[in-house]
């Protein structure tokens, strides 16, 4: 394989990223701050759900892998005769292209996921590594399309609330929604503590697959698909999205919890709590249950019926 490298002015980096793999057969593109470590160098922060205050760097580096040395060369050829530095804005400029090694690329994306150790005893595992000798539960999954590999801490907080609470209250869990079930983690981490009837939904059918597929791996039965299929009330109501599309389904999650049950909701950061009291009461009182990285956990308990 071979890689070009090229430095773009910000305004033309998505047009020449799309050229890129629409045109010239690029089978990857990626963008990185052409100051990188330098003085000029300028982060870009965005939070979930928030635009980042500046679309781009000043000066970006483009980096485009293609399958063989002919079609960077004339791709390389077509931008500087299209784009080259006589622009008004300074045009592209030609920094490296160069023949990658042989790698074992599946290696070496496997090599980044580790198994992840929600509290002692629980873990995520990716299927190639061994069950960790002290775990006495384990969810094999592998990194996909879908959010939710056990590596962020929302999903984190979620799994590790699912087992601290299990003992006392999975014999009730005879019903349990996971709304925005993105992977399906929580819906397994639910079934492995014993929970049952679970519904997994998802508005990404992506998500949906995966969830089904999840579940198969790790042998839990459970039904995944678009959010109808949620119906009545459960005992356990798992949500772990966004703070802003969590306000917006504030009745319907609500109105899905059963009378004694637990709300718990994650990706939620830390200035956001507030937010979500209000939208939830006075239906619900939400309180902060746990918070790592900026993030937290929002649970509620809905009051049971009066005999």
């Amino acid at each position: 394989m071979f890689e070009l490298v090229l430095r773009v002015p910000q305004a033309r980096v998505e047009p020449l990223s799309d050229a890129l793999v629409d045109e010239l057969g690029a089978l990857a593109v990626s963008v990185e701050d052409a100051d990188a470590g330098t003085g000029a160098e300028h982060a870009l922060f965005g939070e979930p759900g928030m635009p980042a205050p500046a679309p781009g760097w000043a000066r970006s580096t483009l980096v485009a892998l293609f399958d063989d040395e002919a079609s960077a060369d004339a791709a390389a050829a077509r931008l500087l005769a299209e784009h080259g530095a006589a622009a008004a804005d300074g045009g592209l400029a030609l920094q490296a292209m160069r023949e990658l090694p042989d790698q074992d690329w599946v290696r070496l994306t496997q090599s980044q996921f580790d198994p992840v150790a929600i509290t002692e005893r629980f873990w995520v595992v990716p299927s190639w590594h061994a069950v960790p000798a002290q775990a006495e539960r384990a969810i094999r999954l592998d990194p996909g399309l879908a959010f939710g590999t056990g590596t962020h801490p929302t999903t984190r907080m979620c799994l590790r609330w699912i087992a601290r609470h299990a003992d006392a209250l999975a014999p009730g869990w005879e019903r349990v929604l996971d709304y925005g079930c993105g992977s399906g983690i929580l819906a397994i981490g639910a079934a492995l503590h014993g929970a049952r009837g679970i519904d997994a939904v998802d508005i990404d059918p992506t998500a949906v697959a995966a969830t089904d597929a999840n579940a198969a791996a790790n042998g839990v039965a459970l039904r995944a698909g678009a959010p109808g299929l949620a119906a009545g009330e459960y005992p356990l109501v798992l949500a772990n999205i966004l703070a802003t599309p969590l306000k917006l389904l504030a009745p319907l999650l609500a109105s899905h919890l059963a009378p004694g049950g637990w709300l718990v909701l994650a990706g939620i950061l830390a200035r956001q709590a507030g937010e979500l009291e209000s939208a939830y009461a006075p239906a619900l009182t939400l309180a902060v249950d746990d918070e790592e990285d900026g993030w937290v956990l929002m649970t509620a308990q809905r009051p049971a019926a009066v005999a």
